[in-house]
């Protein structure tokens, strides 16, 4: 029997390598499917995106846990590569932490993140952030780490806002003490400079993770520079969804107006070969009952 390797063991491989990992970010099963395909490596269930996606409403903390989570399972059947979750604040008190960090893993995520603002998160780089005290951040990710070796096969990607509020060297102490906690990557969302990331990642241990939102707070480095300045994985929560809204809405204008939309869509064959439908052919060939002319 062959051993399968684990979302989490897999994740663990990529991280091994000390090379940059490119993230972007999907939102439903189509398009962690298409990320696939174009030969990355890991991807991150983008709350920002996945609440535009699944509910039509902006990330406020508006999504339930058991929303999250459905959405998590389809992406996490629809491809190989790791997926990371978005666990939010854990969704109430340390043991609906753990709760949360031991249903991701079981849906077959490769690290869920849990971050400390208060209930309700907002958007990392939107208006009204806030943080709980420290001892509440540090209690959610000692449980996040509490389920994670008590059998659930998942890492815990811990975040931190409280540079919005109490400024770049507190959320520096508040990473240092995840990773002391037990943490297997760190993030700090928002520096509003390459100083700030230079500093962060000086003074923070292992593997580190920069968000890079199109018109956020933090700068829009390349890859190489992001490297240099010592991440080890380069999110980007919003290229896929901004793309397919600007595509979208450029589609239905021309449409209004009755115009030639070719142009804008891709080709039938592309489409039906990314959804799947020429797998499932090659595959059904095998069942009598599944064959079908045409």
């Amino acid at each position: 029997m062959t051993n399968v390797q684990s979302p989490a063991d897999a994740l663990r491989a990529l991280l091994a390598t000390g090379d940059l990992i490119t993230m972007p970010c999907c939102f439903d099963a189509l398009s962690a499917k298409l990320i696939e395909q174009e030969g990355f490596g890991l991807t991150f269930m983008s709350g920002f995106a996945t609440s535009a996606a699944r509910i039509g409403e902006p990330d406020l903390g508006l999504m339930s846990y058991g929303e999250v989570l459905d959405q998590a399972r389809n992406i996490t059947d629809a491809v190989s590569i790791p997926v990371i979750g978005d666990g939010d604040t854990g969704y109430g008190n340390a043991m609906n932490v753990r709760r949360t960090v031991t249903g991701f893993a079981k849906a077959g995520c490769a690290a869920v993140m849990i971050e400390d603002q208060l209930a309700p998160k907002r958007c990392g780089h939107t208006k009204g952030k806030e943080v709980v005290g420290r001892d509440e951040a540090f209690d959610r990710i000692k449980a996040a780490v509490d389920a994670r070796e008590a059998g659930a096969n998942i890492l815990i990607l811990a975040r931190t806002d409280a540079r919005h509020q109490h400024g770049l060297t507190e959320a520096i102490d508040r990473a240092a003490k995840f990773k002391e906690l037990g943490a297997d990557i760190l993030f700090v969302e928002a520096p509003k400079s390459v100083d700030e990331m230079r500093t962060l990642c000086a003074e923070l241990p292992g593997p580190k993770m920069a968000n890079i939102v199109e018109g956020g707070e933090t700068p829009d480095l390349s890859p190489e520079e992001l490297k240099d300045i010592g991440y080890q994985i380069a999110a980007y929560p919003l290229s896929l969804m901004a793309a397919a809204m600007k595509a979208m809405v450029e589609c239905l204008q021309t449409m209004k107006h009755g115009q030639p939309r070719d142009d804008k869509l891709m080709g039938w064959a592309d489409l039906r070969q990314r959804i799947g439908f020429d797998d499932y052919y090659e595959v059904s060939e095998r069942y009598a009952s599944s064959r079908r002319d045409g």
